[in-house]
């Protein structure tokens, strides 16, 4: 059984970490859909920097809004949200069949809004109404900033799948948030189900401090803050506050793995993905993983509720001068300036591309 299958079978979804016009055109993604058991994706402008810039996909569809007037951010939201609403055709049947539960496709707001609560809440309201799909995930970063929004944001019944989470406790301000805002939502009188996510990023701690620590703790570091964060959410679960929301209707906010491409070419490539298993979590995995995982990839076991030796090897790092508490809010900072230069990449690619494709109408 390929290893993709087996932490189907465990209760784990495995999202794509990648959505680009030619993986929806080429019939792709159905495939992954159909032999890989991916049930969802996850999108951000990274992603679609690259597959705008190093692609013709979308040209097409540029020269055709530019020459309706549309450009910058607007015309870069009409092209992901065509690719999104396309995917969630695809994840429909999942989505249907879990109840609502799986399913999802994820559209970021503007990383310039990072720092901006009444901005983020305005642009999440809008892009979900725009994509005008019930499995779309609208992601706001959990910024302090960005916590805020998403109370407001699910209290008006805006899915949101919370991204730029680095430790435990950021993990548990986004949970608080989302709890906030179903607690408003029953107080009004409203429906108590507004699904949400809540992405953890591993792998970037491992890259932030591989020339800082022994060889023995070479890569154990963004495991270890994972199992950390996914004991604090098995323990959140298991409260008198979380059970009498889940009494009154309302649908976990699952805790998602991101970054978990193995980023040591000396280290295993299915290193994340095997060791961060464990039922009602998702997985978002990047098309290399996701192909390892399925030829050689192995489910040895789950992760343990109570934490494991995460705690033990967290101190380790400690004794080797690592602060975890502050890189944690380092990590999130710069995974939110990360975001920012590629969403002006991104906006400088289809400036370029617009102008270049409208000289090439006008010669």
């Amino acid at each position: 059984m390929k290893g993709t299958q087996r932490l189907h079978d465990l209760g784990q979804s495995l999202w794509l970490d990648n959505i680009t016009r030619g993986l929806l055109e080429d019939g792709t993604l159905a495939r992954y859909i159909r032999e890989l058991s991916v049930t969802g994706l996850t999108s951000n402008p990274t992603i679609f920097d690259q597959a705008i810039r190093n692609t013709r996909s979308y040209d097409d569809a540029i020269r055709e809004k530019s020459a309706s007037g549309k450009a910058g951010e607007a015309l870069f939201f009409e092209l992901a949200l065509e690719d999104l609403a396309k995917a969630a055709d695809l994840f429909r049947p999942a989505h249907d069949a879990s109840g609502g539960v799986d399913g999802w496709v994820s559209m970021e707001v503007s990383p310039l809004l990072a720092d901006d609560a009444e901005g983020s809440i305005r642009e999440a309201a809008r892009l979900s109404a725009a994509g005008n799909r019930r499995n779309l995930f609208i992601k706001i970063p959990g910024t302090p900033a960005g916590i805020a929004a998403i109370e407001e944001s699910i209290y008006a019944g805006v899915p949101i799948n919370v991204t730029l989470l680095f430790s435990r406790e950021q993990y548990l301000a986004a949970a608080g948030a989302y709890m906030r805002g179903i607690e408003r939502r029953i107080a009004a009188g409203r429906d108590p189900r507004v699904e949400s996510v809540a992405s953890l990023f591993v792998s970037r701690w491992d890259v932030a401090v591989k020339d800082k620590v022994p060889a023995n703790l070479r890569n154990r570091l963004g495991i270890a803050i994972a199992m950390r964060t996914y004991r604090a959410y098995c323990e959140l679960l298991a409260s008198a506050r979380w059970r009498g929301l889940a009494a009154a209707g309302a649908s976990v906010q699952r805790l998602l793995w991101a970054s978990t491409g193995t980023k040591d070419p000396a280290a295993s490539d299915t290193l994340y993905v095997e060791a961060l298993a464990a039922p009602n979590t998702i997985d978002t995995i990047p098309d290399k993983t996701l192909l390892a995982l399925a030829d050689h990839g192995s489910v040895r076991g789950v992760l343990p509720a109570d934490g494991g030796d995460a705690e033990v090897v967290i101190d380790a790092f400690a004794q080797a001068g690592i602060d975890v508490d502050a890189l944690a809010i380092e990590l999130q900072r710069q995974g939110a300036q990360s975001f920012s230069k590629s969403w002006k990449d991104l906006m400088d690619c289809i400036a370029v591309k617009r102008n270049a494709l409208k000289g090439a109408l006008q010669a």
